[in-house]
């Protein structure tokens, strides 16, 4: 048995001597758990700096799976072994002592006193040397998300001990983001260097890049000191960062309209969802509903309902959300229709008082239900984080996926309108209700219907909401005044021209929120709607009917 352990060790140490030249080594093949333990256990041994390096290389290349983990616990200086029998552990800080974990098979051994154990003791040298092969091993990840947040730490904290392994990297990377995140990581390497070729070929590699860190660092060679001269000496160097930092700004400006025009764009979706209810509400029965903020806040309220119902499943609660929040807010919108609107046609000012009673009172009671704070809604994996096209643009998941869905929501009324019988109907009545009631079209169902069909979109448009903002009793109040603009400004009760505002809108704010803050935005839109429906009080596109002209 001691020389078959022998034979291992010598192998390893071959192993080793190829490693230590200056060419990447083939992969050191552990074939068991013993093997391993005997790589591993080296540590304990190893006394000298050198011996330690050598260790720590052999352990990186090898085909270990907790390597990375063995050699972060070392550099956090969570590496120990047992005294009495020599294992090696992780051991983390306990009131009696340490909780150490073995390495070798990953069991829970307890607490155990703290002069039990001895921590395998690291320097300056072997702390540079660890910091170079963990990120080496990160670069060498067979995920590109991995590899590529590997890439972009090494940008924010270069050293010159990673250039070697960003070299190797660079040799077989084939992802073009993760490769371009590499160049930027070694030129901001070189900007450290003493020689003026290698630091104005490392600025020359920042153009046509975008990343934000790069152009702090060549901003930051234009500042001066207290004493007014520029902190970067070399005439040549900061002249040659400046015009590419100059081209680098150009670029980001036109990635910032983008940027913009996505984020109102975004925002006109959402009031393109809380709008297009309204819209075919107002537009068939002329009824201005001021309950139709809670319908939002009803579905909001929906969604955090099922998340609490589906707490395994978050992934899947918004799917579910859906069609629950659309059949909770239709149904409580028909509810009101026959219990309350139904009375007052004809009479505005009372169904917008009604309305308005309804809606303070639905705020009470999701109030008394959830209590007046606000909850938090989860957003599913799918829906999390962002698509990162450059260093100058990024846009979120949660907003395009939010753009897509208004869309959908969108053509899928269209189609239950243009498309249907009961889409007909509508059309009917909106267009000619007492012809459409002569011709045997019962209106009062229509009118039931299509309330509820407007509510349920808003209920819709609460499940989007609850993805951006958290859910509370006040939720639909912040989007009823822009819904109603949204809806005058389009053309009352017209599809199109709702979409086309509600987008329109989405990025005025977004363009005129840097220069004037978000009140002052808001004021200015509101004051160019009012004095655009003096022109045209019908709205960009009127609906065509005998009622309509009237």
């Amino acid at each position: 048995m001691k020389h078959s352990h022998v034979f291992r060790m010598l192998v390893l140490t071959l192993s080793l001597l190829f490693s230590l030249q200056g060419v990447q080594a083939e992969q050191v093949v552990l074939e068991s758990e013993a093997d391993s333990a005997l790589l591993l256990n080296q540590l304990i041994s190893a006394s000298s700096t050198s011996d330690k390096i050598n260790l720590i290389n052999l352990i990186a290349s090898s085909n270990l799976s907790q390597r990375s983990a063995v050699l972060n616990a070392l550099q956090d200086g969570q590496l120990y072994y047992t005294k009495s029998d020599e294992k090696l552990v992780y051991a983390i800080t306990h009131p009696d002592g340490y909780q150490i974990t073995s390495v070798i098979s990953g069991e829970d051994l307890g607490v155990i006193g703290n002069r039990k154990v001895r921590k395998i003791s690291i320097n300056n040298e072997l702390r540079a040397v660890l910091r170079g092969v963990l990120a080496e091993l990160s670069l060498r990840s067979d995920d590109v998300a991995e590899r590529l947040k590997a890439a972009k730490d090494l940008i924010r904290s270069p050293a010159a001990e990673f250039l070697p392994a960003i070299e190797r990297a660079k040799a077989v990377e084939t992802s073009a983001r993760v490769l371009e995140s590499l160049n930027i990581a070694a030129a901001m390497v070189n900007l450290n260097s003493d020689q003026q070729l290698l630091r104005l070929d490392a600025i020359e590699s920042f153009r046509g890049t975008l990343d934000t860190d790069a152009m702090s660092i060549l901003a930051g060679m234009q500042l001066k000191d207290s004493d007014g001269n520029y902190t970067e000496k070399d005439d040549l160097v900061r002249e040659s960062a400046a015009a590419v930092l100059t081209e680098m700004r150009s670029k980001a400006e036109i990635y910032k309209v983008i940027e913009n025009t996505f984020f109102g764009l975004s925002l006109g979706s959402v009031l393109l969802l809380t709008a297009v209810g309204l819209a075919i509400t107002f537009g068939v029965m002329g009824v201005i509903n001021m309950a139709h903020g809670e319908m939002m806040m009803l579905g909001a309220y929906t969604t955090y309902v099922i998340q609490l119902l589906m707490p395994n499943y978050i992934d899947y609660s918004i799917i579910v959300a859906i069609p629950a929040a659309f059949l909770v807010s239709g149904l409580v919108g028909i509810v009101i229709e026959r219990g309350i609107i139904r009375h007052l046609y004809g009479r505005p000012l009372e169904t917008l008082l009604a309305t308005f009673g309804v809606s303070l009172i639905l705020q009470q009671a999701v109030r008394s239900i959830f209590s007046p704070l606000n909850k938090s809604v989860s957003a599913p994996s799918w829906l999390s984080g962002s698509w990162e096209i450059n260093g100058a643009l990024s846009l979120t998941y949660n907003r395009l996926y939010i753009i897509i869905f208004s869309l959908v929501v969108l053509l899928m009324l269209v189609f239950l309108l243009k498309k249907t019988f009961v889409g007909l109907q509508m059309r009917a009545v909106t267009q000619n209700r007492a012809m459409a009631n002569s011709m045997g079209i019962r209106t009062g169902w229509v009118d039931a219907l299509t309330f509820g069909l407007g509510s349920g979109i808003a209920g819709i448009a609460g499940v989007a909401l609850s993805q951006l903002t958290n859910v509370g009793p006040n939720l639909g109040q912040s989007y009823i005044i822009d819904s109603f603009m949204v809806v005058v400004f389009g053309g009352v009760g017209n599809l199109f021209g709702t979409f086309f505002a509600a987008m329109s809108l989405g990025v005025a704010n977004k363009f005129l929120e840097p220069f004037a803050g978000a009140v002052l935005a808001k004021i200015f839109v509101l004051v160019f709607i009012i004095l655009f429906i003096q022109w045209r009080p019908r709205g960009l596109f009127a609906l065509k009917g005998r009622s309509v002209e009237d």
